[in-house]
């Protein structure tokens, strides 16, 4: 199917291009979102005659993401979530999630703006792509921990999981040196051994 796009899409075009495209991309995704209008004839000159309102409200929504985008810019939101003890989440971290942890700050982003191709699986820092328009695009940190210290170390660049494994190693090292020191461990070096 031909269309004229209304917007910039990305891997498609800019304004004003006629672009072919599949019937399932335009009727599901362009059309009904207001990014394109059949290439028909008397579309075409409905276009040309509304092309610089057009562009006009392309310039101002752009303009408006440029200034959301320069106060969200490098920002980092935590999110706290239940993980075991490889640092693995029992859920996961979606769009949605960072939307709301956004929101929760005070900033404005819909969870269709942003591009997370996968969920997040496991704890520590993820840089996370934000597309307020389709000019405009940022890049946010979130911060996934099991509490709000465990956050603080990693934002302070702390590796929690290897750090959370060195202290289990050193406790068990003083429980074993315990052990041969007063408890079991003094009774069987006494004892003779016996095969």
């Amino acid at each position: 199917m031909k269309v004229v796009l209304l917007e910039r899409v990305e891997n498609l075009g800019t304004i004003g291009d006629v672009v072919g495209v599949k019937d399932g991309f335009a009727r599901n995704y362009l059309l009904p979102r207001h990014k394109a209008l059949r290439a028909t004839a008397a579309n075409l000159k409905v276009f040309e005659a509304q092309k610089e309102q057009i562009v006009a409200r392309n310039a101002a929504a752009k303009a408006g993401a440029e200034k959301a985008a320069s106060e969200l810019d490098g920002t980092t939101y935590v999110i706290i979530r239940q993980a075991g003890d490889g640092g693995q989440l029992y859920g996961s971290v979606n769009a949605r999630d960072v939307a709301d942890a956004i929101a929760e700050a005070g900033g404005k982003v819909e969870r269709n703006q942003v591009v997370l191709n996968t969920p997040i699986k496991t704890l520590g820092l993820h840089e996370i792509k934000v597309r307020l328009h389709a000019e405009v695009s940022l890049t946010i940190t979130v911060n996934v921990a099991r509490s709000a210290d465990e956050a603080e170390r990693q934002a302070a660049g702390e590796n929690v999981i290897a750090a959370q494994f060195e202290e289990d190693r050193l406790a068990d090292e003083a429980a074993a040196a315990d052990m041969l020191e007063g408890g079991a461990g003094a009774a069987m070096a006494d004892a003779p051994y016996e095969s």
